[in-house]
């Protein structure tokens, strides 16, 4: 019996440890030397555009989008580009709106909830952030994130989601979106994420890479294996691969809804997005579709009655 017992306690604290490897990757950091001047950002993001047009047309997502990412000393950065097949004055509109943030990240399967409120002048988004198993609030772990514009011009949009402390004693946690407009219906996309490591979550990623998530890859193709099939980046660097692409199929999934009756858009949603990551089943799939569904209902309930909560407490 005490032996079961051990190992009862030695699993529990591997899904903790294992769940605080995750919030970190899950909101990353991004340094003041990868923001460009905002005077060049638009004119940086077109040349990446134009330099780029081919592998958005021919590539192995199915969707016009790509992914680049890379490491250095205790970083790593991750990019992902695509196409919304919406004008850029809809993009502007929807992801202008801080509660949207809300509603677009909790489609993935590590956000359990999500609220906002606006303070001192300040948006803040509390995440809670758990395993990709249904969790109620009360049992994940709160990331609060202030949401700023900072910048919107003609041409051009560039928003932050920033939390000043992460597990891990990680800090300066950063999501970041830009949009420009190639035509009347399109407009060109990047998700950026990248964070510096501390000493201890290397020693967590190190043990959650060497067992639980040693089969986890990314999307970069680092070669080719004995058969010519594409081998892929593994580890911390393919781990915010797949997670920038969760966020970006979230705010396609947000956006192909915004023409239906309100009332049909949850659930439109988490069955669009579930049914995108299927096109990439070696990097995404983590649940059978029923279980996602079943838990985002769950959650989706929980959320509403926090923000509820708040508007309560506000009146």
């Amino acid at each position: 019996m005490n032996h079961m017992n051990e190992m009862h306690a030695i699993n529990k604290s591997w899904k903790f440890l294992l769940c605080l490897v995750a919030l970190v990757i899950l909101f990353p950091a991004v340094s003041a030397s990868a923001v460009e001047k905002p005077r060049q950002s638009e004119v940086i993001l077109l040349d990446i555009y134009h330099s780029n047009m081919a592998r958005l047309e021919r590539n192995s997502f199915g969707l016009p989008l790509f992914v680049e990412s890379f490491e250095r000393d205790d970083k790593a950065h991750v990019d992902v580009y695509g196409i919304l097949e919406y004008p850029f004055s809809s993009v502007v509109n929807v992801l202008n709106i801080p509660g949207n943030w809300c509603d677009i990240v909790s489609l993935t399967p590590n956000v359990k909830a999500c609220t906002y409120k606006k303070l001192e002048g300040d948006w803040l988004l509390t995440f809670y952030l758990g395993r990709k198993v249904y969790q109620p609030p009360e049992d994940t772990r709160q990331v609060i994130c202030r949401y700023r514009k900072v910048e919107q011009r003609q041409g051009y949009l560039d928003i932050m989601l920033s939390a000043d402390a992460g597990p891990f004693s990680t800090k300066n946690h950063r999501m970041k979106f830009e949009a420009i407009p190639l035509d009347e219906e399109r407009t060109f996309v990047r998700v950026s994420y990248e964070y510096s490591e501390s000493v201890a979550l290397r020693l967590a990623e190190r043990a959650y890479f060497a067992t639980f998530g040693r089969s986890k890859v990314g999307f970069t193709v680092t070669g080719t294996d004995g058969n010519g099939k594409p081998v892929y980046i593994g580890g911390r660097r393919g781990a915010i691969e797949r997670n920038a692409v969760r966020n970006y199929l979230a705010i396609q999934s947000f956006m192909n809804t915004l023409c239906n009756p309100e009332e049909s858009r949850f659930s439109m949603r988490i069955n669009g997005w579930y049914d995108l990551t299927t096109r990439y089943r070696k990097q995404l799939s983590d649940l059978g579709k029923k279980d996602y569904l079943t838990f985002k209902f769950k959650e989706h309930k929980n959320q509403l009655l926090l923000q509820q909560q708040i508007r309560t407490l506000r009146q």
